[in-house]
């Protein structure tokens, strides 16, 4: 064919331009022939392996069918022709030859770092992968090979030994390394940054070490531009994000929602055992009713398969009004229309402290907006502030300089009315005769 070609550009009479046209049509013929092959093979082969393991389900097949191995693998049919038909191109076709060849290899770089992926998501699908993960090992291996793949793509331009020029980039690595440390680190963590996802143009990300708290605005090899949210921008090395621990709210905004997680301090003073009144003001409440009766209905016949005598409030079990409270903020947030009923929700008793007793209610807002957000959290607590006096219970909150001040003034005022009784007037003491004392005698 290339004989052909060059009789039918030279009959055109092109002078010195023929050579130059032969290998451009040769190349375009080459490329044409290449790219149909890709295209039947590319396709059929990855369709066919697919109907192959509809059956078996084998899970590496599954794995490298969605990783798209086959499909890389296929793209070295384009260079492998290219190769092909510049075989048989004069002496000065070289460039293309060695273009043809840097295809060849890049082409077996894409095809190895998608196996590469694909034994780690294969790998990852083990139990054993949890104990001894290789996601460090295939990071080097990728980076390997794209070491020897660009070295190999240099040897073919410079038409030397791949060996001879690994052993002289490898004198000068040590000087280039201890000159551009810095340099190197923060180019090869940006490359981790961008391969791996860490970090995206977008994503709210938090450093307290470096007091930095915004939005990336930009992200490059060597560098992460933060937008801060009092609109201050903040220039962190990417390494720092490699080797320091940050924090990223990607999964709040995708998931859509917002973790709730704040504290009521309850008096211990006010917790009691739950009397008939009590209990007949809490079934009046829409969202206990259900509760209080089937609790107190499982309450009665505990008490009464053990027969205790529930004259004494120590015996048996009882309600008490804490308890129904916490069972009222569970119900209530079930039902608040702000709250993520598919999320995890909570409200839990933790262990009491010198603030009293904290009822923390751990529940998902359905926004992952700041101002929306914080309206949810805040009618949610406006109302338990108001409700709770309803149980019997009282917030505990440290006194004020106000009140230490009422609490000194306050008369004769009853500790009951919520300050301390004045301490009662001291009578004066009588001033005591002068005692005479007697003469000392003088010696003579």
């Amino acid at each position: 064919m290339y004989q052909w070609i060059v009789a039918t550009v030279a009959g055109m009479g092109l002078g010195s331009y023929t050579s130059f046209v032969v290998g451009v049509v040769y190349l375009i013929v080459g490329i044409a022939l290449g790219a149909l092959l890709l295209l039947f093979i590319r396709w059929p082969l990855a369709g066919i392996i697919a109907k192959m393991n509809a059956n078996r389900k084998i899970l590496s097949v599954e794995v490298l069918l969605d990783k798209g191995v086959f499909k890389k693998a296929a793209n070295i049919a384009v260079p492998a022709v290219l190769y092909f038909f510049l075989a048989d191109m004069a002496v000065e076709s070289v460039f293309l030859k060695k273009i043809a060849d840097t295809v060849g290899v890049i082409a077996v770089l894409m095809a190895l770092g998608v196996c590469i992926t694909a034994t780690g998501a294969v790998y990852g699908a083990w139990e054993v992968s949890k104990a001894y993960p290789i996601r460090g090992i295939l990071q080097v291996a990728k980076i390997a090979a794209f070491i020897i793949a660009g070295i190999i793509i240099v040897s073919i331009f410079a038409e030397k030994n791949p060996v001879m020029l690994l052993g002289g980039i490898g004198a000068m690595t040590a000087i280039l390394t201890i000159v551009f440390r810095d340099a190197i680190l923060g180019f090869i963590a940006g490359i981790q940054l961008t391969t791996s996802g860490m970090i995206r143009i977008g994503d709210v990300i938090e450093l307290p070490k470096h007091q930095t708290h915004g939005k990336v605005v930009d992200l490059s090899l060597m560098t992460v531009t933060v937008e801060n949210h009092d609109k201050t921008i903040s220039s962190i090395p990417a390494y720092t994000l490699v080797s320091d621990s940050f924090l990223n709210w990607r999964g709040m905004t995708e998931a859509g929602a917002r973790r709730i997680k704040r504290c009521l301090y309850i008096d211990a003073t006010g917790v009691c055992v739950c009397d008939d009144a009590m209990i007949a003001k809490f079934k009046k409440i829409a969202l206990l009713k259900e509760y209080v009766d089937r609790r107190q209905a499982s309450i009665e016949r505990f008490n009464k398969r053990l027969g205790y005598d529930l004259s004494e409030k120590t015996n048996g079990r009882r309600m008490t009004n804490i308890g129904v409270f916490r069972a009222y903020i569970l119900a209530y947030l079930k039902q608040f229309p702000g709250v993520r009923q598919d999320m995890t929700l909570v409200v839990r008793q933790l262990e009491s402290g010198e603030r009293g007793i904290p009822m923390e209610i751990y529940a998902y807002a359905n926004t992952a907006v700041l101002a929306e957000y914080e309206g949810i959290q805040s009618d949610i607590f406006d109302h338990l502030y108001a409700v709770i006096s309803e149980f019997g219970l009282r917030l505990y909150q440290n006194p004020s300089s106000n009140d230490i001040w009422n609490m000194c003034n306050s008369g004769g005022k009853n500790v009951a009315d919520g300050v301390l009784p004045s301490s009662p007037a001291k009578t004066p003491r009588k001033p005591r005769p002068p005692q005479s004392r007697p003469r000392r005698s003088r010696r003579a």
